[in-house]
């Protein structure tokens, strides 16, 4: 079996990654993100259905920036969780009223 040539030789490879580094160390480096505060997000949600009820939720930082330790109420709900399976445990914890 018989492997295939590349066209580049690995002196041309290493020049051409070598231009590749030169030009990015000669680029301003970008933008630090700045540090996301321990509270990220607050979700109240006031419910009239059946009486005045609150209920809040706490979006706490995690080692994630996609996701988010999740307090109900001042209680633990889950330690790390993304936005769409909040939102998706906030649409069961919700359910639908028929009309009268």
């Amino acid at each position: 079996m018989t492997y295939r040539k590349t066209r580049c030789s690995r002196e041309q490879l290493a020049r051409m990654k070598a231009g590749k580094d030169a030009a990015r160390m000669a680029r301003p480096a970008p933008d630090r993100v700045p540090d996301l505060p321990d509270l990220r997000r607050r979700i109240v949600i006031t419910d009239y259905d059946f009486g005045e009820r609150v209920h809040t939720l706490d979006l706490y930082r995690t080692g994630r920036v996609d996701c988010y330790r999740v307090h109900v109420d001042g209680h633990p709900w889950q330690s790390r969780i993304g936005w769409s399976r909040i939102l998706a445990g906030l649409r069961k914890s919700l359910p639908r009223i028929g009309a009268a």
